[in-house]
């Protein structure tokens, strides 16, 4: 536990807005980029960020964790966005599954995910890194064929996955092209080389800014017009914000609609208290996070996120481990860097604007590519069977139906897998104590 005088020093004060003013600087590109990949309004990615900030940092019992929209839910947004036919009934969905987990909270089930299978969990991740590598490639070349109608919303088309990563073989953009695969190599760089990797600079921030400046030296057949790039809209004043926020349609509330709030709750609510653990172990205090607290305020913040128009939150491991690796001393760090996103929406709209969709695609794929990093295969294969064949059948049940179902199957496979090696090793006890005995 924390001494109290030190929560209160000038230093720790110094330390936690150090600690904001950098994990502001990494989600600002990862709430843009999250909004992007899952087909739903850039200023929803940003509100998600300032909710998970401001509203869930507040309530949390945890000193370190930084919430928002994460990579890992961004194929569940994207799929039920589809599914249910507009945002706003996705919202309703997401209110929903705000009060699915405050549920989930006051019946104090956290402690259940101590229980988890990992391979369950690590194939969901696999999954879910595939799945955004896929649809990112099309975008990291500029074919943004989602990107029509009003600039703030990205629409679906008649194109699926695999026919866009076909069409980007003909209708790439050559300065989106550039700039998205420069971005990915920096990134690759910036991950292989131990300075770089090591220093306090997060490179997403650093890639963005490298691709957007690159991005304006261009000109005649590689401009990189409006529609290749991030479109968030210019306030007048504070007020204009509640002009471009949407709200649920709860007329729409039916089966499906509670499927999807199902879903978003039960996916959001593994992840959060998943990197909770994670978070709390590599804390420096080793302070310990109340897991049914944590639902608590999830829930509180994606019931206000299904209101006011944002996407679905949970606590994000990348946003946790740089606060934690900037110093941050307290909660106070996650809280001001959401206040950092409620003012860069009204103060820096022209600068988020000449970002290009390529290198926020670049970021993606670079996080789906360690979600589902060959590594982690390697790794469930050292550790025999049992772990990897539930890890593998998890992860193409996903991909080949969709996350809930996925996960379902992935448990089975799992349960199936430790009663086998149960029943194998009771079989094995019995024998040997016959033998035993007749000796």
């Amino acid at each position: 536990m924390m001494d109290g005088k030190r929560v209160w020093s000038y230093k720790s004060w110094f330390s936690d807005i150090s600690a904001a003013g950098v994990v502001f600087l990494v989600a600002l590109p990862l709430c843009l980029g999250v909004a992007l990949a899952s087909n739903a309004p850039i200023i929803a990615g940003i509100v998600s960020g300032i909710v998970g900030g401001i509203v869930i940092g507040a309530l949390s019992g945890s000193h370190t964790s930084v919430s928002g929209p994460s990579a890992g839910l961004t194929a569940v947004i994207a799929l039920q966005i589809g599914a249910l036919g507009s945002f706003e009934t996705f919202l309703l969905a997401v209110f929903i599954a705000g009060v699915l987990q405050i549920l989930l909270g006051l019946a104090r089930v956290g402690f259940l995910v101590e229980f988890f299978p990992a391979s369950v969990i690590k194939g969901l991740l696999a999954a879910i890194g595939i799945i955004l590598v896929l649809k990112q490639l099309p975008h990291l070349v500029g074919l943004d064929a989602d990107f029509e109608g009003d600039m703030a919303f990205f629409q679906p088309d008649n194109e699926n996955t695999f026919s866009e990563i076909s069409n980007m073989l003909t209708r790439f953009h050559g300065g989106a092209m550039i700039v998205g695969l420069l971005s990915l190599a920096l990134l690759f760089l910036w991950d292989k080389m131990t300075v770089l990797k090591k220093s306090a600079l997060p490179a997403p921030l650093i890639v963005v800014i490298i691709g957007t400046v690159v991005s304006t030296l261009f000109a005649d057949s590689l401009l990189i017009g409006v529609e290749h790039r991030v479109q968030t809209p210019v306030l007048d004043n504070w007020w204009d914000i509640k002009s471009l926020l949407a709200t649920p349609r709860f007329a729409a509330l039916d089966y499906e609609v509670l499927l999807a709030g199902l879903s978003l709750a039960l996916i959001a609510s593994l992840e959060t208290l998943l990197n909770l653990q994670a978070i709390d172990k590599i804390d420096p205090l080793q302070r310990k996070s109340p897991a049914n607290r944590e639902l608590l305020a999830q829930g509180t913040g994606n019931m206000l996120l299904g209101l006011i128009g944002g996407l679905p939150v949970s606590s994000a491991v990348v946003r946790s481990s740089v606060n934690i690796n900037a110093g941050a001393q307290s909660k106070r760090s996650t809280i001001i860097h959401g206040f950092l996103l409620l003012i860069s929406v009204l103060l820096l709209p022209k600068v988020l604007n000449l970002i290009p969709l390529a290198t926020l695609a670049a970021v993606l794929i670079m996080t789906g590519i360690k979600l589902s990093s060959p590594a982690i295969i390697r790794a469930l294969w050292s550790q025999g069977l049992n772990q990897f064949i539930p890890f593998m059948i998890t992860l193409m049940a996903i991909l080949f139906t969709d996350l809930l179902i996925g996960v379902v199957i992935g448990l089975v496979a799992s349960v199936f897998f430790i009663l086998k090696s149960h029943i194998k090793s009771q079989t094995r006890i019995e024998i040997e104590n016959h033998l035993a005995h007749q000796l």
